[in-house]
């Protein structure tokens, strides 16, 4: 698991609440209910409303990925890549049906199966390319959800604020209640900037980079099943595949 994103919000509170504790406040002070309930039950209905009903139902896995995603795993995949085009160059096509036991990516599997089945190398380069599109649709509507949470929060903050004023404006005959109720009106646009920035908006910029991640290796996948249906020499297959990968990420091809 990649731990950036849950050690950077963590980092991020850590910050905000040493602030507060070196300025002489409590933590303690912004964990208020009616803020809280406003800005973040209030930033997934506004959500919501802005899009269709099963984008925020996917918010869920659309989390998990966030704080759960894999960290990239392009050498292990190139290397299985090659070792697959050693076997079906000694051995022919055909024999990578009893290797595909041993391929844990789906992707991958799919492809081998549809370059065993006989598909055309257009047409099944085609037909990988199509889902990798259509991953990438997903993926930009996932991150889009956290991009328009972000934008929603900060303003619904700014309501929460307005509303706790009014409750101040009401109380203006008790001098005693009026420092407690201006502190807790400005509560809900601290929680609306500080989620807009510390957790939706990093969300969704993560969510991409993990989407740009998976669809390179997708690419990464359908160069190699195309290199294999070719025949190609496993030696040039490795080095084609490696001069695909990002800066930093190939390792010095092993000696033979």
């Amino acid at each position: 698991m990649d731990p950036a994103t849950i050690a950077g919000i963590v980092l991020a509170f850590i910050a905000i609440f040493a602030a507060m504790i070196l300025e002489g406040g409590s933590p303690g002070s912004i964990f208020l209910v009616p803020p809280l309930v406003l800005v973040f039950v209030g930033t997934l209905g506004a959500a919501m409303a802005g899009g269709m009903l099963k984008d925020t139902l996917a918010l869920v896995d659309s989390f998990k990925r966030v704080l759960l995603s894999k960290a990239a795993v392009y050498d292990a995949l190139v290397d299985d890549i090659v070792k697959l085009a050693e076997k079906a160059r000694r051995e022919g096509l055909l024999a990578l049906e009893d290797a595909m036991k041993e391929v844990q990516d789906p992707f991958l599997k799919k492809g081998l199966q549809l370059a065993i089945d006989g598909t055309d190398s257009e047409e099944l380069s085609a037909i990988l390319e199509a889902e990798v599109d259509a991953k990438k649709k997903a993926d930009k509507q996932a991150a889009a959800i956290f991009t328009a949470m972000g934008g929603y929060a900060p303003t619904i903050g700014i309501i929460g604020t307005v509303i706790g004023l009014i409750h101040v404006l009401e109380n203006l005959s008790e001098p005693e209640k009026l420092g407690h109720l201006i502190a807790g009106a400005f509560v809900a646009t601290l929680w609306g900037v500080l989620s807009a920035n510390v957790m939706w908006l990093p969300m969704g910029a993560k969510l991409k980079r993990v989407s740009e991640i998976e669809v390179a290796q997708m690419e990464l996948v359908i160069a190699g099943i195309i290199n294999i249906q070719a025949g190609a020499n496993p030696r040039l297959v490795a080095q084609k595949l490696r001069s695909l990968l990002p800066p930093g990420a190939a390792k010095e091809e092993k000696a033979a």
